[in-house]
């Protein structure tokens, strides 16, 4: 992730306006954070993550209050960016499937499986989050229904199930540090694709994880 990507979706996120210099110091910050999370986790110090972004703790904590205000602000952009992926695969693609096939992989290079904890959501998530998670659902159950109504993706996966498989195959293996995660990355996800497609070749045993299975906490 660059920081010229990070504007768009910084500008979804409600954040007061910013002169240009403190606007792209704040981009590179949450680029820089979400990198470090991926690859060590939210504990990752706070110091570090201004070193990469290339400024000082003290701009740092003058966007960022302290570390949840960092993670909000980084769970936000991560939401924002996955959905224009599925908007965009879905207009542009004539096939349900292929936005399908093209949103996964856009998923993949997010890694959000690095980021499931963060992204998941919580009680007392502010409004601006649960609509970016509705944003988020709305789109990708789009693309599911466009894919089945093209007749390519089998009947009896829902979108919980999606969901919980990109989530286990972005999750980066114990101690790989996420080291070259694209040499295999991509190539399971294909194979996972594959097995989205009908005609289905066996019977999924249980029934399709919904999007009310995923929201259900114990």
């Amino acid at each position: 992730m660059t920081v010229n990507t990070a504007a768009t979706a910084l500008k979804r996120t409600g954040e007061p306006r910013l002169r240009a210099d403190a606007l792209r110091n704040r981009e590179r910050i949450v680029a820089a954070a979400r990198e470090m999370f991926v690859e060590h986790g939210a504990d990752v110090s706070l110091d570090e993550v201004a070193r990469r972004a290339g400024v000082g703790n003290a701009t740092l904590y003058r966007h960022f209050a302290d570390r949840q205000e960092l993670v909000r602000r980084v769970t936000l952009y991560v939401t924002h960016r996955i959905t224009d992926q599925a908007e965009a695969a879905l207009a542009e693609e004539a096939d349900g499937y292929e936005a399908l096939r093209r949103f996964v992989h856009a998923v993949v290079d997010e890694r959000v499986g690095a980021l499931c904890t963060m992204l998941a959501g919580t009680a007392e998530e502010r409004g601006e989050h649960t609509e970016a998670r509705e944003r988020l659902e709305g789109a990708v159950e789009r693309i599911m229904a466009s894919a089945r109504d093209c007749g390519r993706l089998r009947a009896d996966v829902e979108f919980g199930d999606l969901m919980v498989a990109l989530t286990q195959l972005t999750r980066p293996l114990p101690n790989s540090g996420c080291l070259n995660f694209d040499r295999f990355a991509h190539r399971h996800l294909q194979l996972f694709l594959d097995g989205l497609h009908t005609p289905a070749r066996s019977e999924l045993p249980g029934s399709a994880v919904t999007l009310e299975d995923l929201r259900q906490r114990p």
